[in-house]
C-alpha cells in the first residue's frame, strides 16, 4: 500500500492518512457489496491507489474502541458540540416538518454521529462495509442493555441543548431507531436520505485524494436537497492506521482538501479544526469537521 511508512508502527489511530497521490493509480475494482444499500447503482470500477484490497474482512471494532472511545476525548467532545449545534441552528431556520429517515455513512465501531441525530431521525440507516462492524453494532445496540456505559460522556455532551434533553432514554431510542446495512459509499443512491453523517471514513480507505473526493461526492449525494450534514476527518495524518494487527490506507486531508471535495455539492459550508486534548497517536494534525447541507442544484 503506497500510505505505509517505514517508520508505521503497530498502533490503533482514529482514521487516518497518509501521503497524496504521487504517480497515476492503478485501476483496481471498486469495493461492492452484493447486498449493498437498496437502490444502489451498478458495480463499476475507480482509480485507487492501494496494491491489494484491505482487509475489511478483519476489522476488530472492540479493539478500534478499546483505542479510541473507551474515554471521551477533549476533540471528540468539541465535534460533538459544533455537530449539535449545526443541526440545531438548521432545524430552528428551517423547521423540522416531521420525524427524519438519516444516514451514519462507515459507522464502525463509533456510535457517538448517530447519538448526534437520535432526536431528529424517526429511522437512521448505519452503512458499513466490514460484515465485522455491522455485527458488532446489531450486538451493541439490539442487546437489552444495548451500548456501553463508556459511551454515556458523549450522549452527556449533546443533552447540554433541546431537544437531546428530551431524550430520557438514549439507548432504548438508539434501539428502537437504528436500522444495520451492509454497503459501500460508493455504491450508495442519490437522494435518499433527509439528514447524515459521515465520520473518519472517507480519509480512511484509501491513499488516493481522488477517491477521497469520490467518497465525500457519493455522500453529499446521498441526500436530498437542503438536508443537512456533519463529516469528520483526521487532519494531515502521515501514516498508516493499524487496527488490531491488520494495516489499513488513509489519506492525508487539511482544510483545503475538505472544502474542494465538498464545494460542488454543498452550501453553507462551514469547516474547523480542532487540536484539543492529547494526541491520540504520532503523526497527524487534529480533526476537521465539515458541516453544512447538500446544494440544491447538484
Amino acid at each position: 500500500m503506497r500510505c505505509v511508512l517505514p517508520a508505521c508502527a503497530p498502533v490503533l489511530p482514529r482514521m487516518s492518512g497518509g501521503p497524496p497521490d504521487t504517480a497515476a493509480p492503478v485501476p483496481y475494482s471498486r469495493r461492492v457489496d452484493r447486498h449493498a444499500t437498496h437502490g444502489a447503482a451498478e458495480p463499476r470500477t475507480a482509480p485507487l491507489v492501494e496494491a491489494e484490497a484491505p482487509r475489511w474482512d478483519a476489522f476488530d471494532p472492540d479493539a478500534y474502541v478499546r483505542q479510541n472511545y473507551l474515554r471521551l476525548h477533549p476533540a471528540d467532545a468539541a465535534i460533538l458540540r459544533a455537530g449539535r449545534d449545526h443541526l440545531c441552528r438548521h432545524f430552528g431556520r428551517h423547521g423540522l416538518p416531521a420525524p427524519l429517515t438519516g444516514i451514519d455513512v462507515g459507522t464502525g465501531a463509533n456510535l457517538y454521529p448517530t447519538l448526534m441525530l437520535l432526536p431528529w431521525c424517526k429511522e437512521i440507516t448505519l452503512l458499513d462495509f466490514a460484515e465485522n462492524n455491522v455485527a458488532w453494532l446489531r450486538n451493541t445496540l439490539h442487546r437489552d442493555q444495548s451500548y456501553g456505559a463508556n459511551w454515556d460522556p458523549f450522549w452527556d455532551v449533546l443533552r447540554d441543548r433541546s431537544p437531546y434533553a428530551e431524550i430520557t432514554d438514549p439507548r432504548g431510542h438508539l434501539r428502537g431507531s437504528t436500522r444495520m446495512e451492509t454497503g459501500d459509499v460508493f455504491e450508495l443512491p442519490e437522494a435518499r436520505w433527509d439528514i447524515g453523517t459521515m465520520f473518519f471514513t472517507a480519509e480512511s480507505i484509501t491513499a488516493s485524494v481522488t477517491v477521497f473526493q469520490e467518497a465525500v461526492r457519493c455522500f453529499v449525494r446521498s441526500l436530498l436537497p437542503g438536508a443537512p450534514f456533519a463529516a469528520a476527518f483526521m487532519a494531515e495524518s502521515r501514516a498508516c492506521y493499524y487496527v488490531g494487527r491488520e494495516r489499513y490506507p488513509s489519506c492525508d486531508v487539511d482544510e483545503h482538501t475538505v472544502a474542494a471535495a465538498f464545494g460542488p455539492y454543498a452550501e453553507g459550508l462551514r469547516i474547523r479544526r480542532f487540536r484539543q486534548g492529547h494526541a491520540l497517536r504520532d503523526g497527524y494534525e487534529g480533526m476537521i469537521l465539515a458541516c453544512g447541507r447538500r446544494r440544491a442544484t447538484r
